[in-house]
């Protein structure tokens, strides 16, 4: 039954196409009945390259599901975690390399502040200074901007 409403179909195309183009038919060009059957192959090679489309999306598609409200909102939640992660690259990134040396040995590896010290070849002290150093740096990188409580007034937008 499909074949016969294809066959059906690819048969109104054709004369679809006759129709449309038969303004073009030059008979010093060939017979009516060629010229008939070359838009008869063009009509069917354009069906096939459009089934084969068909095919060649659906099966990109096969086996994968459509996105529900959830998944959209997980994603999002992901892409904002990453946003937050470049952000605290971006602030180890600025900071003094012995600052984010005991940052990194402290809040990364766990150790001890006087581990971290002793990994590093320096006092306890200078190590605890580093450290607060280093987070104070890394809080304000990552602290969002401020949004004022009020809008500016106009004598505030002037100066």
């Amino acid at each position: 039954m499909a074949y016969a409403n294809a066959a059906r179909n690819l048969t109104a195309e054709v004369f679809l196409a006759v129709i449309g183009s038969a303004h073009t038919y030059r008979p010093s060009r060939g017979s009516p009945v060629a010229w008939l059957y070359g838009i008869a192959r063009n009509v069917i090679a354009a069906d096939r390259r459009r089934a084969a489309h068909q095919r060649q999306a659906a099966t990109r598609i096969a086996g994968r599901r459509l996105l529900d409200d959830d998944d959209i909102a997980r994603l999002e939640e992901r892409i904002d975690a990453e946003r937050a992660g470049r952000a605290a690259c971006q602030a180890l990134a600025g900071l003094p390399h012995n600052e984010c040396a005991v940052l990194e040995l402290v809040a990364i590896d766990g150790l001890a502040v006087t581990d971290a010290a002793a990994a590093l070849g320096i006092r306890p002290g200078t190590a605890r200074v580093r450290l607060y150093r280093a987070r104070r740096a890394a809080r304000k990188a990552l602290r969002p901007p401020a949004v004022p409580d009020t809008l500016p007034t106009e004598a505030e937008k002037l100066t």
